[in-house]
């Protein structure tokens, strides 16, 4: 078996989807399996993976259709070049694509930058990154195109796409057309939609949801084009970038944990105090009354990475940076 003829099997089920193009929803989830499937990309699987260990910090894969979280995304290329991603794939620099500690493999992620309002969809395929304050790794590519490719590292929100997720992972997981001859159906798959908020320009007094100009997509290949104007529409499979509107500045604390009891958090506050300007406050999280440990607003990224080591020195290996 060659593995030229392996490939033209392997992407049979694809080129029938295209050659169909009866079901939007079909042709977005091949257009996807393309791109995850492709030669060029290696042999990637589905894949969420066991619980695992990396410099004495455990890590839980697990499936969260509703992950969101702001933190600092850092990028990766050179040195990882060539090599096989978590999941089997082999990874490309210039590719789209994010490294996360838990996510499946493959899925979709929606990354802003809150510094610039630069906004892309990702596709998680590795696994890392594994230093402390970091929630993603991206590539070489999705630096560039987010922003911060020469400053290295950047405050972002990272949004899972939960639909085009379960999608592509219903596709590798079997539910797919068994011949090319056969009809199509998606039954069984979600369907992938796709929504584009409309946002006022800089300056503008025009409500937020109100009438705005018009969306103007940005080819992955256009980033240096992107000095300001509006939203543009995001195709979660696309590359395209968006730039809108950041709303408010944003503000980087290191967060030494959460605890039930206010006796517990005042005593971590006190003695802390000597590492940073310590802040105390009450929050409700899953209907469970919380008391939050944070230092902070710090000035950098450069800045919060000090403050973590020497709260993970203090002796609380499990505070983590955190972007409001």
């Amino acid at each position: 078996m060659t593995i030229l003829s392996a490939t033209a099997r392997r992407l049979a089920p694809i080129l029938a989807i295209a050659w169909l193009g009866a079901c939007a929803e079909t042709s977005l989830l091949g257009y996807a399996v393309k791109h995850v499937t492709g030669s060029d990309q290696g042999q990637g699987q589905y894949k969420v993976g066991q619980p695992y260990q990396v410099y004495g910090r455990w890590y839980y894969p697990r499936e969260d259709p509703d992950y969101r979280e702001e933190g600092v995304a850092s990028w990766y290329g050179p040195g990882f070049h060539g090599l096989r991603t978590a999941n089997g794939e082999v990874f490309d620099q210039n590719a789209l694509t994010a490294a996360h500690t838990t996510l499946p493999m493959p899925s979709f992620v929606r990354v802003t930058n809150l510094e610039n309002g630069r906004s892309l969809v990702l596709r998680v395929n590795d696994r890392g990154p594994f230093v402390r304050g970091r929630v993603l790794d991206v590539s070489r590519r999705g630096s560039q195109l987010l922003g911060f490719y020469g400053k290295g590292t950047a405050k972002v929100r990272v949004q899972i796409l939960a639909d085009e997720s379960r999608a592509i992972a219903a596709w590798l997981n079997g539910e797919k057309l068994a011949k090319a001859e056969s009809p199509i159906t998606v039954g069984r798959l979600p369907k992938a939609t796709v929504k584009a908020e409309q946002l006022p320009p800089p300056g503008s007094s025009a409500p937020a949801g109100g009438p705005g100009p018009a969306p103007a997509p940005v080819t992955a290949r256009d980033d240096d084009a992107l000095a300001g104007g509006g939203p543009a529409f995001v195709n979660p499979v696309s590359g395209r970038v968006a730039q809108a509107l950041v709303g408010g500045s944003t503000q980087i604390y290191v967060q030494a944990g959460a605890f039930g009891f206010q006796e517990n958090a005042t005593r971590v506050s006190d003695r802390l105090a000597r590492v940073g300007p310590v802040k105390l406050s009450p929050v409700r999280v899953n209907g469970r009354d919380l008391y939050r440990v944070r230092i902070g607003p710090l000035a950098s990224v450069e800045e919060a990475d000090r403050t973590l080591d020497s709260v993970v020195r203090a002796g609380y290996p499990d505070a983590r940076i955190i972007v409001d």
